[in-house]
C-alpha cells in the first residue's frame, strides 16, 4: 500500500511544481500581477492557471480518503491484496485525470476516470470495513 500512496504524493508534488511554474511564467509575462494570488480574484487569468489551480485542489479532496484508507490498511495489517489493486486503480485514474485536465480537458473523459478513481476508493473503504471484524 505504501507504493500507491507514494505515487500519489509524487503526482501531487509534480502538479504543485507545474502550477508554480505556470503562475510565475504568467507574472513574468505580465498576464497577471502577483497581487492576484493573494485572494485569487480581481483579474482575468488564463485557462491554464485556472486548470492547474483546480487540479491541485482536486489532489487534496478525495485523495484524503485514499490516504486515510491506505494508512488504515497498513495499521490494521490487512493482508488482502484487493485494496492494493484498488489503490493502484485510483492512482492510475488520478494520473489520467490530471493528464486530461491539464491538456485537452474533455469533461466526459475526465468524469469517467474521476468516477473510476472514486469508486476504487469506495471499494477500498468497503473492504477495510468488512475486514474490521476479522482484525
Amino acid at each position: 500500500m505504501l507504493y500507491p500512496m507514494f505515487f500519489m504524493v509524487m503526482l501531487t508534488f509534480m502538479v504543485l511544481l507545474f502550477t508554480l511554474r505556470v503562475r510565475l511564467a504568467a507574472v513574468r509575462r505580465g498576464e497577471v500581477t502577483l497581487n492576484y494570488y493573494s485572494l485569487f480574484q480581481g483579474e482575468e487569468v488564463s485557462e491554464l492557471i485556472i486548470k492547474t489551480s483546480r487540479n491541485v485542489a482536486n489532489l487534496f479532496e478525495v485523495p484524503v480518503l485514499f490516504y486515510t484508507a491506505g494508512v488504515l490498511y497498513v495499521a490494521m495489517e490487512i493482508s488482502d491484496p484487493l485494496p492494493v489493486t484498488l489503490a493502484w486503480i485510483f492512482v492510475i485514474a488520478r494520473v489520467i485525470h490530471t493528464c486530461i485536465h491539464l491538456s485537452y480537458n474533455n469533461i466526459m473523459h475526465r468524469l469517467i476516470v474521476f468516477g473510476l478513481g472514486n469508486l476504487s476508493v469506495l471499494g477500498m473503504w468497503i473492504l477495510i470495513a468488512s475486514s474490521a471484524n476479522s482484525v
